[in-house]
Formats: C-alpha cells, structure tokens, sequence
C-alpha cells in the first residue's frame, strides 16, 4: 500500500517537473527534482510572469503560498562547520576553513518560495537569486496575499527588498534597528544593547559589551563504555 502511495506520488512529481521543463525553459528558468522535491529557479525579471502562470494554469494550479524566506549564500559550501568528515559524536570542527572567497555578485542573496497546490494535491519550491549590492525583487503580493508578512521578514532580516510591496516595514527587530541580524556578515553579538535606566525611567541603547568569541563549546562526557579501558592504562603506582 505504502510502495504504491509513494510511486504515485513520485509519478506526480515527475510529471510536474516534465511539464515545468517544457512550459518555462525558455524562459530561463532551471528545475530541480532531487531527493523528492522540485525546484524551480527562476530569473529576478520573470518571476511574476512565471509565478502567475504557476498559480492559474490548469497543470500546475499553485493555489498557496505556504512560506517565503531569504537565504545569504556567501559561506555555502565553504563553512568550518562541514561535518561530513568529522566524527558523528560531540563537537568539533571536522574539515579546515576553504579559502575566503567572494560569492558571485548575483549568487549571494535568494528568496525562495514554497507554494502548495491543493488541487493536485502537490508541493513546489521557487527560488530567485538577487543582486547582493542591490538586493530587490518584485513583490508577489498581488499573487499570493499571504506573501505580504513573509517578504517584510525576508526585508527585515536579510535587507531584501520587495518592489510593489504595500508596507514594506521592519517586522521583527526594534524601532531603529541598524542591520539585518541573518546575514553572514552580521555580528553574533550585535550592535547595540539595550538595558532599562532607572535614573531615565527609560530604555536606553548602548554600544555592545560582549567581546566578540567563537561559540565553540568543549564538551567532556562520562561514558560508561569505556571505564574498563580507562582503569586498564591506568598505571598500578596511581591505582
């Protein structure tokens, strides 16, 4: 039952990735079908082309838009945090650094989009890449209401701006936030901090106190496994 539920479903997904192939090629558009998903890229000046047709056309019918996001690019595939030859207990760093390196120009900011069709009862993922010295993209709003709230995050915590958006404000950082707190190149302490003056009967900012660390914790477990080996290289002169 299960086999047969998933080869349909994949059926589905391979059709759709088919039909976005033929329908937006031509349009420069690029899709994905990898590891159950489909993924359409899309170029920043088709994308309200391309999205309205997603969303009327008979074969696709994305009727939803169930999320959007911002992605910074700039360390992907060259973090110290790459643990595919590491040890999969604990903590630790398992490669070195890749040489710094400067991501394309227009590579290193993306929105990326999931859409949902309750019609076939199917998932899409759209994504668009963005000039990272002018990060700005049409808004689709006019497609999909529910896109207002997530393009002002995408704005508030990555500095993406959305053309055509009606209110296009921060959503959620402070009043007078300096920066946009997910970008690669933001500091993990921040900026500023913010206490409560007793003297002002107010809150007051102030340059950050923390000094900026590497957050690498040092872990050191008890484990029951390997006592006897302990005890046995212990020297006798200790026992």
């Amino acid at each position: 039952m299960n086999e047969t539920k998933n080869s349909g479903s994949a059926g589905r997904l391979r059709a759709l990735a088919e039909n976005l192939t033929r329908v937006f090629t031509n349009q420069g558009c690029t899709i994905k079908h990898e590891l159950g998903e489909v993924t359409i890229e899309i170029p920043t000046e088709h994308l309200i082309d391309v999205a309205t047709r997603l969303r009327d056309e008979p074969d696709f019918r994305f009727e939803q838009l169930t999320d959007a996001c911002g992605v910074d690019y700039s360390e992907y595939g060259r973090s110290e945090w790459t643990t595919g030859e590491a040890s999969f207990t604990g903590f630790g760093r398992g490669v070195e650094s890749a040489a710094d390196s400067e991501p394309e120009n227009d590579r290193r900011f993306a929105v990326v989009y999931h859409l949902l069709s309750i019609s076939h009862n199917m998932r899409l993922r759209m994504r668009v890449f963005v000039d990272s010295a002018q990060p700005i993209v049409e808004s689709v709003t006019p497609i999909w209401k529910s896109a207002e709230w997530y393009e002002r995050e995408a704005f508030d915590l990555f500095g993406i701006l959305f053309g055509g958006h009606q209110d296009l404000r921060r959503i959620l950082t402070d009043y007078g936030f300096v920066g946009h707190p997910f970008r690669k190149d933001f500091p993990l302490e921040g900026h500023v901090e913010m206490r409560y003056d007793n003297e002002k009967s107010r809150v007051v900012y102030e340059p950050v106190s923390i000094e900026p660390r590497t957050l690498v914790p040092k872990v050191i477990r008890s484990d029951n496994r390997y006592l006897g080996d302990a005890n046995q290289q212990q020297d006798p002169a200790d026992a």
